[in-house]
């Protein structure tokens, strides 16, 4: 059964990386730069340089925060007191030359965060666990056959860490969008803590899929071939904010984040300077009609070491953790830490879309599972689409 359950992905496959492939037209690394309640969102201003609104300096100060002093270390201040947790809080100014290229590179995966408790996956809807798909290795350069995906670097108490993105469309600003999709727990603690700090997008990350040796003097350009992307507008659920934990928790089912973002230096758009972004489907299908579904990001924990980009493709099953919350999709896939918030795509009427992104999985790395994309993951897009879009 499983040999033939595999054979059917594969097969999927071919079809699911030719179109994300063909739509994949990116310009080149060396083009020009860029230039509801169920919902929780962010904001705060910036450019090449520290420049906080009035109104965000006035609600660091009400949490004891020396505004002056967040460029010079303050941001790493983990106090209770000075966590901001709550949506309106989110804070995250430019500090211009932070993210060198050695500091990307020894940035940590989430590993507490993938790795899931098992013990509630019997209750609910759940379909066995799959077979391991082993992830496969993307061709370079990456902006020829999976331009919108990325990696998202923050700072959190243990030190820097590192997700994956995707650069989605923006439905109100059309072929400009400055979007990133990723995870809620790549943006935010959960329920224990609050807002991670420095958080910035690198498109096509390591283009060339040069090994650590390779890169040992590489440039800036070479590691991010279209620059970063500083977040200046998060949103994730109200659910993730108030029930996420380190191995996902009740808030697993809604752990995915938007992200507003604008570039270090330079005017284009994030869609503009990578070429490419795909449309959010937000129709959450049932898993049993899913032909497959392909898993993209950056691993970081052993045996990858987060330089490289790799992808899985699998038929999706359903994983339930508690029969009061959602089903999640789970796919087969060896993929580890790093990849948390790396998309998930599937093939509709020919295009490409976004259905889920990569949030738990087991401690023997053996399949991923993501939420279904629903209403309240349409109205958080819409809100960020409409509010912050242009800007």
């Amino acid at each position: 059964m499983r040999s033939s359950r595999r054979r059917r992905g594969l097969l999927a496959a071919t079809g699911l990386v030719a179109v994300l492939a063909l739509t994949a037209t990116a310009c080149g690394p060396g083009d020009d730069k860029a230039s509801g309640e169920s919902t929780a969102s962010a904001s705060q201003g910036g450019d090449d340089k520290i420049k906080i609104p009035d109104d965000i300096k006035d609600k660091l100060k009400e949490h004891g925060i020396d505004v002056d002093q967040w460029e010079n270390g303050g941001w790493k201040n983990w106090d209770k007191d000075k966590w901001l947790s709550e949506a309106k809080d989110f804070v995250n100014p430019v500090i211009e030359g932070l993210w060198k290229p050695e500091r990307m590179k020894s940035a940590k995966d989430p590993d507490k965060t993938i790795s899931a408790k098992d013990a509630a996956a019997d209750q609910g809807v759940s379909d066995p666990d799959p077979a391991p798909v082993e992830a496969k290795a993307e061709e370079t350069p990456y902006h020829d056959h999976a331009a919108p995906v990325g990696k998202v670097f923050f700072d959190s108490p243990e030190g820097s860490m590192v997700c994956s993105g995707t650069v989605i469309k923006d439905v109100n600003h059309p072929g400009k969008s400055n979007l990133v999709w990723t995870a809620g727990h790549c943006v935010h603690a959960g329920g224990s803590g609050g807002w991670y700090r420095n958080i910035a997008f690198v498109p096509s990350y390591n283009d060339l899929g040069k090994s650590e040796s390779e890169l040992g003097d590489a440039t800036a350009s070479e590691i991010a071939p279209y620059g970063q992307w500083w977040a200046n507008w998060a949103a994730t659920s109200n659910e993730w904010i108030s029930g996420g934990d380190e191995t996902g928790g009740a808030g697993a089912p809604y752990d995915y984040a938007v992200l507003h973002v604008k570039p270090e230096q330079g005017t284009k758009s994030l869609e503009e300077t990578v070429g490419n972004a795909l449309a959010v489907d937000f129709s959450a299908p049932s898993a049993q009609d899913v032909s497959a579904m392909g898993a993209w990001g950056y691993p970081a924990a052993p045996p990858y070491n987060g330089l490289s980009m790799f992808k899985c493709v699998d038929k999706p099953g359903r994983l339930s953790l508690d029969p009061t919350l959602p089903t999640m999709y789970r796919i087969g896939c060896t993929m580890t830490g790093g990849s948390s918030g790396g998309g998930w795509f599937r093939v509709v009427d020919g295009e490409t879309k976004l259905v889920s992104n990569t949030s738990i999985g087991p401690s023997d790395n053996s399949w991923l599972a993501g939420p279904q994309l629903g209403r309240g993951a349409e109205a958080l897009y819409e809100n960020m689409s409409k509010e912050y879009g242009g800007q």
